[in-house]
């Protein structure tokens, strides 16, 4: 039951082309936001949908792997676990942030950069 203490799954599109960081060791970092969506009929019986943004990254040769196929729009499939650190804006307030950090990565649907 370890393995699912902090497990997170989700199939979505991403909202814009990953944002690709290579840093001074040489390790890669590649930084994107996926929609994830869920309709449901509310009250009055119409089809509600309802669309959550995840921030995800992705170290070394997954970062690789989104680097070189991953576009605005494709479809993955992503597991990793749920991460939460903080910074400072220029205003010199505390900002909190929750992103999920890839293990597993699956490109699902069809390539859309070729």
């Amino acid at each position: 039951m370890n393995a699912l203490r902090n497990k997170v799954q989700l199939i979505g599109n991403l909202g814009d082309n990953p944002e690709i960081i290579t840093l001074e060791s040489g390790k890669k970092l590649a930084k994107f936001s996926i929609a994830t969506n869920e309709s449901y009929k509310n009250a009055s019986g119409e089809k509600v949908t309802d669309t959550q943004w995840h921030n995800v990254i992705a170290w070394n040769k997954t970062a690789e792997i989104i680097e070189k196929y991953l576009v605005k729009g494709n479809e993955v499939a992503v597991e990793g676990k749920l991460t939460t650190r903080s910074y400072d804006d220029k205003e010199g307030n505390k900002k909190y942030i929750t992103e999920v950090v890839i293990n597993e990565l699956l490109m699902l649907g069809k390539n859309k950069s070729a």
